[in-house]
């Protein structure tokens, strides 16, 4: 896979890929379902001029089927980032998002100079996990009761990547 900005004229691939149930279900809500082409336009566009840029489109094959992103922290957590991730259904299981996941976090840890990169999947989730381990990140707890997502209580994992 390659992580690359985005580009407006990828929205009906990001779309179609996004437009899943079972995508939206691992993700915040601010991700919206049904994800539209027209979500994908207005994402993109707010994005794509973002400097230093921090969300990424993850293409495969010549085309867009997910994204990673790094939510830059701000004041005492300034030197630290929240990963965020989704691939398309199609692309599960084969280590793409283990391999976009571990590459964005070496460009925030090395390029965005942060200390610590961390992400809080669902304890539902475990794949999610498994990506976060072969992506070099390690367990640091459980955060139990900590999303509502669905109309369900959710207990959530904290994993961190740190810099020595």
């Amino acid at each position: 896979c390659t992580l690359r900005p985005f580009q407006l004229t990828d929205a009906p691939s990001v779309a179609r890929h996004a437009n899943s149930r079972e995508v939206w279900l691992n993700l915040r809500d601010l991700f919206p379902h049904p994800y539209t082409i027209a979500d994908a336009e207005s994402y993109i566009t707010r994005v794509a001029a973002e400097v230093p840029a921090t969300r990424f489109e993850i293409e495969v094959g010549g085309e867009v089927v997910g994204s990673v992103s790094l939510k830059l922290g701000t004041d005492i957590e300034r030197r630290s980032a929240e990963i965020g991730y989704w691939l398309g259904e199609a692309y599960w299981g084969r280590g793409i998002m283990s391999a976009a996941v571990h590459a964005a976090t070496e460009y925030a840890l090395r390029e965005l100079d942060l200390m610590r990169v961390f992400a809080v999947p669902f304890v539902r989730n475990p794949a999610s996990a498994r990506v976060l381990v072969h992506a070099g990140y390690q367990l640091e707890g459980t955060m139990r009761r900590s999303a509502v997502k669905d109309g369900v209580i959710l207990d959530q994992w904290l994993y961190a990547a740190v810099r020595d």
